[in-house]
């Protein structure tokens, strides 16, 4: 039956012959006590902006595995070609090898032409790999940015593949956040210091806004002369100092109760090691 199928010509649009079978599959895993995969949730907050000159994209630092902040000050913003660059937000893995695969093909292809990589070139790379191959299963979702002979360019692509060009995006779960900022003080041919400074508050805004999102504030500003990669470009949230001291003294809590069980214990034999801190 599955090389009849296979020898079948295939027909445009959408199928659906997997559902019955995940239906089936599920239902299998389901009587035998295993749980499905379920997704994990990840915290970032990563966006870009064009203004006058150029491009600014902006990340915050903190990578988190579960509820766990794994990383206090990771890179989010990849190097992608001289005039490129790349924000990624998902799975970090996923990001990083991403971006240096088609970082490397676009070397290849500068080479092979002999100019500047333009940036809808790094973008097609980029939507055709994440959907053809993988349809959302990698979990990339990235802001690109850069200057080509075109003049300045900012895409948002999707994990599954779709992308847009704007003038600003924002991706990662505290997105919201610095949308909200972008969509009250953004305005066109914006001036470099004001653009820094507006996607300096955009990734705050995530910062304290978003449990997945914190520590430090990378920007990159890209222009047609070059790009200044400022890590770290400000720390929003820093950690305070404690004032108090917590230590209560013996007795400060009632006893109400006091037990003592001695325990009968023989000692059989009895070591000492040196601890090894070479």
């Amino acid at each position: 039956m599955a090389t009849l199928s296979v020898c079948q010509p295939q027909f445009g649009g959408f199928s659906f012959e997997n559902c019955k079978r995940n239906t089936l599959l599920e239902a299998n895993i389901t009587k035998l006590g295993y749980g499905l995969p379920v997704g994990r949730k990840t915290g970032t907050t990563i966006c870009g902006i064009v203004y006058k000159d150029g491009v600014v994209l902006g990340a915050d630092t903190r990578a988190t595995e579960g509820m766990v902040v794994a990383d206090k000050n990771c890179s989010k913003i990849h190097y992608i070609s001289p005039n490129i660059y790349c924000c990624g937000a998902g799975t970090a893995a996923d990001t990083e090898m991403t971006t240096q695969l088609i970082s490397s093909n676009l070397e290849l292809h500068s080479l092979s032409t002999n100019r500047l990589p333009r940036v809808a070139t790094a973008n097609r790379m980029l939507k055709q790999m994440l959907f053809r191959w993988y349809q959302g299963y990698i979990g990339a979702a990235l802001v690109l940015g850069g200057v080509d002979c075109n003049g300045p360019h900012l895409y948002s692509i999707y994990p599954h593949g779709s992308t847009d060009k704007l003038p600003y995006v924002t991706m990662g779960s505290g997105s919201l956040a610095a949308m909200a900022v972008f969509e009250d003080r953004y305005r066109p041919n914006m001036e470099e210091e004001e653009a820094k400074r507006l996607v300096r508050d955009a990734i705050a805004a995530g910062i304290f806004n978003d449990l997945g999102s914190g520590s430090n504030i990378d920007l990159c500003v890209i222009t047609k002369d070059r790009v200044d990669y400022l890590r770290p470009h400000d720390q929003a949230n820093q950690k305070g100092v404690r004032s108090g001291d917590y230590k209560y003294g013996h007795g400060t809590t009632g006893v109400l109760t006091k037990a003592v069980t001695p325990l009968q214990l023989e000692v059989v034999e009895e070591s000492v090691q040196t601890m090894d801190t070479s």
